[in-house]
């Protein structure tokens, strides 16, 4: 009785490190891909995002803040179909832009180390 149930625990400890181990080539996969997407889209350092911002001065832009920061208006209008964000300034610090939005104009700062990318929209 006890070697049938090492034999069947061996085959579960098997069948769980095989598993284990094509989730590890999945992960690795994703990771490959997440990278070179990174490199194209995502700015790797302040100097990279400030370089882009200032590029985009007076232009629609889209952006994306990091997971621990957030705007109510860039969220529910600045990324939308119902509204538009353009830059109007850009230091070291912080990005001057405005808000068209069905509510009106409204112009904000926001902290550029608080921005995950800055994407141009093309009309």
């Amino acid at each position: 009785m006890m070697q049938y149930l090492g034999f069947v625990f061996g085959i579960f400890g098997l069948m769980a490190y095989l598993e284990l181990s094509e989730m590890k080539k999945r992960v690795s996969s994703l990771e490959e891909e997440l990278t070179k997407l990174k490199g194209t889209s995502y700015h790797e350092d302040r100097t990279s995002l400030l370089q882009a911002a200032r590029s985009y001065i007076g232009e629609k832009v889209r952006i994306e803040l990091k997971e621990d920061h957030g705007d109510v208006d860039i969220i529910n209008y600045g990324n939308t179909k119902h509204g538009s964000i353009v830059i109007q300034e850009a230091d070291d610090t912080w990005l001057k832009i405005t808000i068209e939005s069905p509510r009106g104009r409204k112009e904000k700062l926001i902290r550029m180390e608080s921005i995950e990318r800055i994407t141009l929209i093309k009309e």
